[in-house]
Formats: C-alpha cells, sequence, structure tokens
C-alpha cells in the first residue's frame, strides 16, 4: 500500500524513508523500518567511533582491518593494544621477532593475521605466537611466519616447529649468554687483579723511595 500525502506530512522525517522504499508498505510498518535503520546507523556509528578511538597511532583502522604494516615496528615499539572488534590485523613487512604475550588475546573476532616479511627468531619468545597460530583455522594465517633465526631453522614454517625444537633454541641462548657471562666475570676479576697488583708495586715502590730518602738524610 502507498503513503497517503497526509501520512507523509505528519511523519516529516519519514517521507524520504517512504520514498527510499518505494513505500512498499503501510507507514506504521515504514516506522518500524526506519527505527531499525537508525538502530543499525547508531550500532555502526559507534563501533566505527571506538575502532577510531581504539586504534594505535602508526596505524590505520577502516572496517575492522587494522594496518600497521610497513611502519619500520619492532617488538618493542609495537602497540600496546588494537580495537576490540578488529577481525583482520596486518603486522606485515616490519621489523618484528615475536609478539608480547596476550597481545592477540583480547581480540575474539580475529580471525585473519599477515605476518610474513618480518624476521622472527624461533626461540622461546616465539612460544605464543606459535600456540595463537596453531589456534586458528584460516590458512592464511597460519602459513605466513618463517623464522629468520636462528641459523638451523632459517626458512622453517613457524607453526610446523616443534615445541622441542624451540625450547632447545632457548637452550642455546642460554648457553651463550651463560658463556658470555662467564666471560665478563673473567676479565673483572682480571681487570681487579691488575688494579691490585699495581696499587701493590706502587706502595713498595713509595716505601722504596722513603727509605732511600731516610737513609740519605742520615
Amino acid at each position: 500500500m502507498y503513503c497517503s500525502d497526509e501520512e507523509q506530512e505528519h511523519d516529516g522525517d519519514l517521507s524520504s524513508v517512504c520514498s527510499v522504499c518505494v513505500c512498499v508498505c503501510v507507514c506504521s510498518g515504514m516506522r518500524c523500518v526506519a527505527l531499525v535503520l537508525k538502530v543499525v546507523l547508531s550500532v555502526l556509528g559507534s563501533e566505527m567511533i571506538v575502532a577510531q578511538l581504539w586504534c594505535p597511532e602508526v596505524c590505520s583502522c577502516a572496517a575492522g582491518v587494522v594496518d600497521c604494516s610497513k611502519r619500520g615496528l619492532t617488538t618493542a615499539s609495537l602497540p600496546s593494544s588494537f580495537p576490540p572488534h578488529t577481525t583482520a590485523l596486518q603486522l606485515n613487512d616490519n621489523h618484528l621477532t615475536a609478539l608480547p604475550h596476550g597481545l592477540l588475546d583480547s581480540l575474539p573476532a580475529l580471525h585473519r593475521a599477515a605476518l610474513h616479511g618480518n624476521p622472527w627468531s624461533c626461540d622461546c619468545g616465539i612460544l605464543y605466537l606459535r600456540g595463537w597460530l596453531l589456534k586458528q583455522s584460516n590458512p592464511a594465517s597460519i602459513q605466513n611466519a618463517s623464522c629468520s633465526s636462528p641459523a638451523h631453522l632459517r626458512g622453517r614454517l613457524l607453526v610446523f616447529l616443534s615445541e622441542q625444537e624451540l625450547l632447545d633454541s632457548c637452550r642455546y641462548w642460554l648457553c651463550n649468554l651463560a658463556l658470555a657471562s662467564q666471560i665478563s666475570l673473567f676479565i673483572f676479576i682480571t681487570v681487579q687483579v691488575l688494579l691490585l697488583a699495581s696499587v701493590i708495586l706502587f706502595l713498595l715502590r713509595f716505601e722504596l723511595l722513603s727509605r732511600e730518602v731516610r737513609h740519605d738524610a742520615e
């Protein structure tokens, strides 16, 4: 049924809605349609506002997609949070070696993450990202993160690494750290011994000179 002129004048702002919908239903029905449209637009508008408020300064956000690609980001400079309604996260082509633990846990709608083009370090620091990837059902999110280091794991896809391989890499790193610490400690002790020897030699020489001076005075 078409809307009457009287009803269109009475409704005022609903007349444009009737013209868009070609007035294929009664005006009382159009009021419901207009109300639904307003609610939908309100929800969409609020989501856009929330997304913009939560969007990191170094990234761009639109329609659930957060683009942080090619920003020169490192693990230290990576934003600490993202919009809660994020559905796709683009972190590709940065300088990321790992993701902070729990970074993606607050994004329940996230189903796709672009991770390629980063020098991922496949050691114990990458265990969180590997665990998150293994929970994803989208192959595009799984098959685009590969190791850059250590050398024996370079080029390997992260999700196909066993936990033991990553833990072994951690042990190598810890061994190297322990070795470096021992070397530093040895150098420190050596320097201290040399300084102590220098002080002792100086005191002995000073005492010898003092004796010579006293002997000459006598």
